[in-house]
C-alpha cells in the first residue's frame, strides 16, 4: 500500500489539513484501521469499489463521498485495486465550502456526496489533481466567518482539558448555543471532541514516552481518572489498549 499526503495551496491552509492519496498494490489485502480526529472529509474513489464503515458502507468508482467526524476507530478493506483520494478537513471549516444541514447527521458515516458538488473525475487522470484541487476549493471558499474556529482553538491549546462550562464562560455563548454549533459545524458534542484531543494527547505522549511514566501519570495528565479510564477510552478510540499500541 502506498498513502501520501499533500499540503494544499497556502491560501487553504488554514481550512484544509491536507490533500492525501491512498493506493493499493500487489500485497495489499487486508482491513486498515484509522482514528478519530475529530474532521470530516470527501473521498473519490478511482479505483474498484471499496468496503469502509467496518464493512457497512460501499464506496463506488467515480464517486465521491462525505466522511463524517468519528468518535471510534473504523476500518476500509484495501487491495491491489484500491484507489482513494481525499481532503481533511480541519473542524469547522466544511462550511466555508459548502451548505450543510447539521454534520451530526453523518457522524461516524460516509455517505454519496450531492453529484453537482462532487469532483470531476476526468481531472484526476489529466494533468496534476492538486491544481485541480486546489482550484477546485479556491472557487468555492467563502468569506463566511464561523465564530466555531476560535473556539476549536482554545480546545486544542487546553488539550481537551477546558470544560465546556468553561468554553461557554470564555466565548460568552451559552453551553446550549455551544452545542448547536459543535453539532451543525463538526458533527460532534463539545465533549466528544474535547476527549477525541485528550485522546490524542495521551497517544502521543505513549508513542514518544521516552521518560517512561507510567500509565496512570499520563491518565492524570491527559484528564482522565486513571489508568483503567484511559485504557477504555483508548480502546473504544483505536480498537487496540496501550500495550497493543
Amino acid at each position: 500500500m502506498k498513502y501520501k499526503e499533500i499540503n494544499p495551496g497556502k491560501h487553504l491552509q488554514s481550512k484544509i489539513h491536507n490533500f492525501w492519496e491512498l493506493k493499493g498494490d500487489a500485497t495489499s489485502h487486508s482491513w486498515e484501521r484509522i482514528f478519530p480526529d475529530g474532521c470530516p472529509g470527501l473521498i473519490i474513489n478511482l479505483g474498484d469499489r471499496c468496503l469502509t464503515d467496518n464493512g457497512a458502507t460501499t464506496m463506488d468508482h467515480g464517486k465521491t463521498y462525505l466522511v463524517g467526524a468519528m468518535t471510534s476507530f473504523k476500518e476500509s478493506y484495501i487491495d491491489e485495486n484500491t484507489h482513494l483520494i481525499g481532503v481533511c478537513f480541519k473542524p469547522s471549516t466544511f462550511a466555508s465550502f459548502f451548505s450543510y444541514a447539521s454534520l451530526s447527521e453523518i457522524k461516524n458515516s460516509t455517505v454519496q456526496f450531492d453529484q453537482n458538488l462532487s469532483f470531476d473525475r476526468d481531472y484526476f487522470f489529466n494533468g496534476n489533481y492538486i491544481d485541480y484541487l486546489n482550484q477546485f476549493f479556491n472557487d468555492k471558499v467563502c468569506s463566511k466567518s464561523i465564530r466555531l474556529r476560535t473556539i476549536v482553538d482554545a480546545v486544542q491549546a487546553s488539550k481537551g482539558l477546558l470544560t465546556i462550562d468553561e468554553l461557554s464562560k470564555q466565548n460568552g455563548i451559552s453551553t446550549r448555543q455551544l452545542e448547536r454549533l459543535f453539532k451543525d459545524f463538526i458533527g460532534l458534542t463539545p465533549k466528544e471532541y474535547s476527549n477525541i484531543i485528550r485522546i490524542q494527547q495521551a497517544l502521543a505522549l505513549i508513542a514518544s514516552n521516552n521518560n517512561h511514566k507510567a500509565l496512570l501519570d499520563i491518565a492524570f495528565e491527559c484528564g482522565f481518572y486513571d489508568h483503567s479510564h484511559l485504557t477504555n477510552a483508548i480502546k473504544q478510540h483505536t480498537g487496540f489498549v496501550p500495550s497493543e499500541l
